[in-house]
């Protein structure tokens, strides 16, 4: 087994592209939960419509890519509001119940022959991502190492853009949270009855939280098109949504860089597991095996450290309602 090839790549594995997308959409899942608990599990339905979004506007109608993000963020406020209207009223596990019945029911919908011809269904759609790569300054065949990192141009590019989003958007999140805004958001995800006896309307701070959570998400899915060479919306499976929620548990809730830290541990945690189990070659399906040891990891924590390496076990304690 070659030990040095795997740690290369799990290091390697820990900034890439997908750590990158991934910590962007937790940020999101983060402020839907972490700061207003609200029991999000369908989180991937906003990367979904972020990611089919920009790629509709720009291979089937046309738009420049800036006209295109645009889409993918209207797309991702009105998935919000649809959404989060009919729901928020809700108790805690049946709004989990809704979202990821809405979850996968878009998927679904995406992957029928009545939206073909704006998503090109089990097809595929791409590419998308052509005037983006013209902005690139790198080589994109080339392989760029720095010490036991290494990356190709293009994954490169994807980096630099997707880390500077999850910066801006961490700067945003500690703004918004010591505003009054923020605080209204704590005390919502504390105590409900207790924020409407001080005259804050409880329905409306989780829609606008839902809304600005879920543009985060469509961003996600924005940049995962720019780094797809063909994006299928069997990609955008239940799956995707519970590594979010292993990332944000991992780094700790309610914090303003638990999705990043959370999203790098995993992801090194991620790309090592692959690289072991297939060195072992045990015969096994290596991504099956590969899930089922995340799985029982996210037991273990949550037996052993429920608010993950950042995370206050007192603040986070939550009654669902």
């Amino acid at each position: 087994m070659d030990w040095g090839s795997i740690l290369s790549t799990s290091l390697s594995g820990m900034l890439g592209p997908f750590a990158a997308i991934y910590a962007l959409a937790t940020l999101g899942l983060n402020l839907h939960f972490g700061y207003t608990g609200l029991l999000n599990f369908g989180h991937i339905a906003f990367m979904m419509v972020g990611a089919f979004g920009i790629g509709s506007a720009i291979v089937k109608f046309g738009l420049s890519m800036w006209w295109g993000l645009l889409v993918a963020i209207l797309a991702s406020v009105v998935l919000a509001l649809v959404l989060g209207i009919p729901t928020l009223r809700l108790r805690g596990d049946y709004l989990a119940i809704a979202t990821i019945a809405a979850g996968e029911a878009l998927r679904l919908f995406f992957n029928s022959s009545y939206l073909e011809s704006v998503t090109n269904g089990p097809f595929g759609l791409g590419p998308a991502a052509d005037e983006f790569d013209t902005l690139n300054p790198l080589d994109k065949g080339r392989m760029y190492s720095f010490g036991p990192f290494q990356y190709q141009g293009g994954d490169l590019w994807i980096m630099i853009i997707t880390w500077s989003l999850v910066i801006l958007g961490c700067l945003m999140m500690f703004m918004l949270m010591r505003s009054p805004w923020g605080r209204v958001l704590r005390s919502v995800r504390e105590d409900e009855l207790a924020a409407r006896s001080l005259g804050k309307n409880v329905y409306s701070f989780k829609l606008q939280s839902l809304v600005l959570g879920g543009v985060l998400g469509g961003l996600a899915g924005v940049m995962w098109t720019m780094d797809a060479s063909t994006q299928y919306p069997a990609n955008f499976d239940p799956r995707i949504t519970f590594y979010l929620w292993v990332i944000m548990i991992l780094g700790g809730a309610g914090r303003i860089l638990g999705p990043v830290l959370g999203s790098l541990v995993f992801w090194f945690l991620f790309t090592f597991l692959d690289g072991f189990l297939k060195g072992l070659d045990l015969g096994l399906n290596t991504g099956a095996a590969r899930i089922a040891v995340v799985g029982l990891a996210l037991v273990l924590l949550m037996v052993f450290r429920p608010a993950g390496i950042l995370g206050n076990r007192e603040e986070m304690r939550l009654e669902v309602r």
